[in-house]
Parts: C-alpha cells; sequence; structure tokens
C-alpha cells in the first residue's frame, strides 16, 4: 500500500504501475520501481536503486518434507545497496545483501543469505543459490548455477553457463554440504563444471567446458575432463 505510514519515502522516487509495497519497507533517494513490483516486507532498497518489471524483493523460501536442509523461518529483511540495478522478472529472497552497484540481469534468482560484494554482476537467468559469498567486482555471466555454501573471493570471472555443486553423493546425507571456494582473480570458461568442497586457488584459469574434481593450485590453467593442468 502506497499510503501505508510505516514505509519510508526518499524524495524523487518513481513508481509504475500496480506495484505492491508491503510494510516497514525502506526505499531511498532517486529510486525508480518498474511496474508489477512485489517488494515484500522489510526490504530495504538504497540510494539510487533501479528495479525492472516483474520483480519480487524479499521473497520469504519455502519446503516440503522431502527437503533435507529446510530454510530459516526467521530471515532479515532483503538489503539493496545503492546505485544497485536489477533486470526484469527477478526473483531476490529474504536474508540477502546486495552492497553498492551490483547490478542483477532479467530473469536472475538470488536466494536467501546470500552476500554479492560491491560492483558485482550475476547475469541474465544465472542462479545463487542459499548460505553463499559473492566478492567484490565478481562477474556471473548468463545462465550460471552458482551452488549453495561457495564461498567466491573478489574479482573471479564465470563464463555462461557455468555450473557447480556442493553434494558429492547427490541426496544420500551423508556429506557435509560444501560448494567450491574460488579465490581471488580466478577465470572460469564456459560450461565448466565444479565438484563440491574444491578450492582453486588465485588466478588459476580453467578452460570451457572443463570438469574440475580436485583443488587447482594458484595460477595453473586446467582443461578437459577431468581436468588437467597444461600450464602454470
Amino acid at each position: 500500500m502506497h499510503n501505508d505510514p510505516t514505509i519510508q519515502w526518499g524524495n524523487n522516487v518513481v513508481v509504475g504501475e500496480h506495484v505492491v509495497i508491503e510494510s516497514n519497507v525502506q526505499i531511498g533517494n532517486e529510486v525508480t520501481i518498474g511496474s508489477f513490483v512485489v517488494i515484500k516486507e522489510g526490504t530495504v532498497i538504497g540510494d539510487h536503486t533501479s528495479i525492472g518489471d516483474l520483480v519480487v524483493l524479499g521473497k520469504a523460501p519455502s519446503a516440503n518434507k522431502k527437503m533435507a536442509r529446510k530454510p530459516g523461518i526467521a530471515l532479515p529483511p532483503l538489503v539493496l545497496g545503492s546505485g544497485v540495478k536489477i533486470g526484469s522478472n527477478v526473483v531476490l529472497y529474504r536474508g540477502s545483501i546486495l552492497e553498492d552497484d551490483v547490478l542483477v540481469g532479467d530473469l536472475a534468482s538470488i536466494r536467501e543469505q546470500v552476500h554479492i560484494g560491491e560492483a558485482s554482476i550475476v547475469g541474465r537467468n544465472a542462479i545463487v543459490e542459499p548460505k553463499t559469498t559473492v566478492g567484490k567486482r565478481v562477474t556471473i555471466q548468463t545462465g550460471c548455477y552458482i551452488t549453495s555454501d561457495m564461498i567466491i573471493e573478489d574479482e573471479v570471472f564465470f563464463g555462461p553457463c557455468v555450473s557447480t555443486s556442493n553434494d558429492k553423493y547427490m541426496g544420500m546425507g551423508n556429506y557435509p554440504h560444501q560448494g567450491p571456494i574460488i579465490r581471488r582473480g580466478v577465470k572460469i570458461g564456459n560450461n565448466a563444471t565444479l565438484l563440491p568442497g574444491i578450492t582453486i586457488g588465485e588466478e588459476a584459469i580453467i578452460g570451457a567446458g572443463a570438469v574440475i574434481t580436485k583443488d587447482i593450485p594458484a595460477k595453473a590453467i586446467y582443461v578437459g575432463n577431468p581436468g588437467r593442468a597444461i600450464s602454470r
């Protein structure tokens, strides 16, 4: 409701058609909100932020009986920093933080308890799963799948359609979930696959289509399936 007294409005906010804004939302200055946007309770939107059409901000996660790792019920609100740009048809969940100048492409989904650092990019139709940390100036290109429980340090590059995983035994329940750990400055080519729990050292390069099953040293170049070193 736009007349809800619990909503905090900044200056020069532009709101499109058929927008739903729930209680206790904070909207900064010079914010643009597209049409058919839903902003859930408590969401914080920083100054100079732009939100495309058909976006959901602050969605609460859900679960069923089969899920082994059910999401927490009490999650803090979604927080967007200053200068964030959100494309159309994007869903961002509660409990996540997007720092200043983050760009999220159309159709992307960012789950709960995700932290994305300043000036990073989450590309079109990319998925970032829960409890993942993304550093500053990271590029995650179109169609990437970023698994939960993953650590991505600053200035990492993911080419389109990179896939990651965090469960070595595919739902057997006998493996502590841990996604890959990607150190600073790593570059990963299109359609590469990264298996659970591996660490890729600083400034390493992973070739397109590679399948990485073990730790990779810093500054190494790995290609193929399974990944093998070709240079350092």
